[in-house]
């Protein structure tokens, strides 16, 4: 694969794992640490998000609507005064690689305007006709996840949070691959090129306890497809679930989670707990791509 060259930096995919950190600036983030609803939100996530660029982080991944099963849709308006102050803060700060994590056209637009770099669509492109286009017109990167959430099949719970029950796949894998595409061939006839695609498989969206744990085993499958892959267990119900834990205890296993991604050939991660996530690709890349590091 062709390194990226997002915001004057090389992404050489293969060479390391690089680490996506998330800012949510939401008062309703699944994993507690939303940074909207308070008088000094763009200090705190400034802060955060220099913290997150000392820790390791090489992305910072603006997110101004939670995602998390039963979560309340949030209009565009909104949004956009959510997350364009945070990022006109971060973007004084040259160094800050942003990303933008959105499905809805204006909210991208917005967003790129105050200085974002690329684009995190946790629907693929196929929730806004018009986001395709504008990726490809302004010619930056584009994250496309694979999602098959419906609110039909959450379940919520007071303590360990929202999971996705009875969701049907024919063959998993191959049901996900193919959606995939699905969502790489919206994004190359609109005019996107392959080397400003990433492939996200959709930890946790539209995903089952135990469909989650085989995806993940199994990500290499869609790294594959021949894209850059971003894996994103970090804090997720799967986990919870598997080690009866909430979300604010779910740091080891978002770390083991990891591991296994990166081993399965995972190019970028996707974590709220950057500092400690961030030495567990570094020691996992020592493992797994000795003779990449060493050249």
């Amino acid at each position: 694969m062709k390194p990226l060259n997002i915001n004057n930096k090389e992404f050489a995919w293969g060479s390391r794992t690089y680490v996506m950190g998330i800012l949510n600036i939401t008062p309703d983030s699944f994993s507690g640490d939303g940074l909207a609803g308070s008088a000094d939100s763009v200090y705190r996530a400034m802060a955060q998000g220099k913290m997150f660029a000392n820790s390791g982080a090489d992305i910072l991944d603006v997110g101004g609507e939670s995602t998390r099963p039963g979560a309340a849709p949030v209009t565009a308006e909104e949004e956009i005064a959510r997350v364009i102050p945070i990022i006109q803060a971060l973007k004084g700060e040259a160094e800050l690689t942003i990303s933008i994590d959105t499905y809805k056209a204006e909210v991208a637009a917005a967003a790129l305007d105050a200085g974002a770099h690329m684009v995190n669509d946790v629907w693929g492109l196929r929730a806004d006709p018009e986001q395709a286009s504008l990726v490809a017109e302004r010619g930056v990167p584009i994250v496309l996840m694979h999602n098959r959430s419906n609110p039909a099949n959450a379940e919520l719970r007071d303590r360990l949070g929202g999971r996705y029950i009875g969701v049907g796949y024919q063959i998993l894998i191959e049901d996900i691959k193919r959606e995939l595409m699905e969502s790489v061939a919206i994004a190359k006839k609109a005019g996107v090129s392959d080397e400003q695609i990433v492939l996200d498989p959709g930890i946790g969206f539209g995903k089952t306890v135990e469909q989650n744990l085989e995806l993940l085993d199994r990500c290499g499958e869609i790294r594959e497809l021949g894209y850059p892959l971003l894996v994103g267990p970090s804090r997720k119900s799967f986990i919870g679930y598997t080690l009866d834990l909430p979300p604010d205890q779910r740091v080891e296993g978002t770390a083991a989670a990891v591991a296994v991604a990166i081993a399965r050939g995972a190019d970028m991660v996707r974590v709220h707990d950057v500092e400690a996530i961030a030495r567990v690709a570094k020691m996992t890349d020592a493992i797994v791509r000795r003779s990449e590091i060493k050249k």
